[in-house]
């Protein structure tokens, strides 16, 4: 497939608010076959423990999406014309069985990853990471960098369920999805359980940022040190909307104040260009929870950005 049919629909041409909503307007393809990058949907809350809503995270997302335009205002860059990207759909779910969708989540990206294409998806509540961490570090374990308010390191809730959006990453560290040791969390704050909430984590050699000390170094450096930390190796990229604050992004299932503005976001974000990004993803955007569909912009430009540094990398390498 040439680059030159995966370019977006020209808003000159075909009105933002008209045509079929994908991903940045791009073309809808059967599979990441031929694509560098594969846009697709997690539209999944089964591991929700509050608010549900996130399920309808990829559909508003696609519709703010067509906001997005073909070059970014700061690099300069035009990341259609760098990478083949399209988007490939929703991953196959199952909305009344939770151990289901994760092997259907799991397989849906195997074969993105199979295809040769960088996976970057819209959930979604966070527990859908697990899975896709699951087909992309098949293979070998990744490093992780991060955005939350929450660790999602707890081991069980209600009982002894291992599985929800609170517990994803002890999960992929127990199974070796992850190297604890080149994994830092951005932006972790709120009320804990208990004052021992984070300490598995921080046995395991993760690097927790919390608010307090991200707001006294500033972002910049934060963003540079989760760099060091995850070095030259694979790296997936996580961000869940919550790390922002909700003034920004109220839509979200598990709000905590005091949080990540966008422009920090975003300019931590644009400096990522140089780490391994092997898959990414934002999610728990809860369009129910929206207003005026913020947090879904806030989504579909976080999209954006990682698929501009996707895009730049790749092009800095020579390769396309």
């Amino acid at each position: 497939m040439d680059i030159a049919d995966l370019q977006p629909v020209d808003a000159a041409v075909v009105p933002r608010f008209a045509g079929i909503a994908s991903f940045m307007r791009l073309p809808v393809v059967a599979s990441a076959a031929g694509l560098d990058v594969a846009l697709y949907g997690l539209p999944w809350d089964g591991g929700t423990t509050n608010r549900a809503g996130a399920r309808h995270g990829p559909r508003e997302i696609r519709n703010l999406s067509s906001l997005m335009r073909s070059g970014h205002h700061v690099t300069g860059l035009e990341p259609f014309s760098v990478v083949k990207a399209a988007d490939v759909g929703d991953v196959s779910v199952n909305p009344i069985d939770l151990l289901d969708s994760l092997k259907r989540i799991e397989a849906g990206v195997a074969e993105i990853v199979a295809a040769g294409a960088i996976p970057l998806g819209a959930g979604g509540d966070h527990l859908c990471t697990l899975p896709v961490l699951r087909a992309v570090a098949k293979h070998r374990p990744v490093g992780l960098i991060h955005f939350d308010a929450h660790s999602d390191t707890n081991d069980t809730y209600f009982g002894d369920n291992p599985y929800t959006h609170g517990t994803p990453f002890r999960r992929a560290i127990e199974e070796g999805l992850l190297d604890p040791h080149r994994f830092v969390q951005i932006g972790i704050r709120g009320s804990i359980y208990d004052r021992d909430e984070h300490a598995w984590a921080k046995d395991q050699g993760v690097r927790i940022v919390y608010m307090e000390e991200f707001v006294e170094r500033g972002p910049i450096a934060v963003i540079e040190e989760a760099k060091t930390i995850v070095g030259d190796g694979p790296t997936y990229v996580t961000f869940d909307v919550d790390s922002l604050d909700p003034s920004m992004a109220p839509g979200t299932g598990t709000p905590e104040i005091g949080g990540i503005t966008t422009r920090e976001a975003q300019l931590m974000l644009r400096r990522l260009e140089s780490v391994d990004i092997v898959g990414a993803d934002v999610v728990e955007v809860a369009p129910p929870f929206d207003v005026q569909g913020m947090t879904a912009l806030v989504g579909a430009t976080m999209m954006f950005e990682l698929l501009c540094v996707i895009a730049a990398r790749r092009e800095k390498l020579g390769r396309r």
